[in-house]
């Protein structure tokens, strides 16, 4: 009876031990409502743009970050963060010329009022030049970000940016 009840106990203790690993891992996602997962970015609009064929075009690409999160900015105070960025695969019939960010806020951590970090939060949008050639496409754009609250973050995760490009 005494081997059955340490087993008892052996296994509780693990059960303890493995609920505590999980809950120190950050979730790829947020709670914006009770039940309801919200990912940390949410890629807005525009789901369309036409362009003029073999020109470089300005396409402006809304995100929104997760009540309670931020992100680092594209251009992050210090070299070990991981910056925000938006990148097009090639072959797709339509390319990155170039990327503007926008200017990151200002962020401290509760924890440690002397550091100061570069974020977004909220709503944030990213100016893609891009370039098509003519016909339509579907770009498969990525942004690569790592979100995180005032106490931990998540890992680094890249979301798909869907675009028809139509190059006339």
């Amino acid at each position: 009876m005494k081997g059955i009840w340490r087993l008892t106990r052996v296994a509780a203790l693990v059960a303890v031990a493995a609920g505590v690993a999980a809950a120190a891992q950050a979730p790829l996602w947020h709670e914006s409502k009770p039940g309801v997962k919200t990912e940390a970015v949410t890629y807005l609009y525009p789901e369309q743009v036409t362009l003029t064929a073999g020109r470089p075009a300005s396409v402006e690409l809304h995100f929104r970050v997760a009540k309670g999160l931020h992100i680092n900015s594209h251009a992050p105070k210090d070299k070990y963060l991981i910056p925000t960025t938006f990148s097009v695969p090639e072959g797709g019939g339509v390319r990155l010329d170039e990327a503007r960010y926008p200017a990151g806020g200002e962020f401290t951590l509760p924890a440690d009022p002397t550091t100061r970090l570069s974020v977004y939060t909220g709503e944030f949008t990213i100016e893609a030049r891009l370039i098509a050639s003519a016909g339509d496409h579907l770009v498969q754009g990525r942004l690569h970000y790592q979100a995180c609250d005032e106490t931990q973050c998540m890992p680094p995760k890249t979301i798909a940016v869907a675009i028809d490009v139509v190059g006339k």
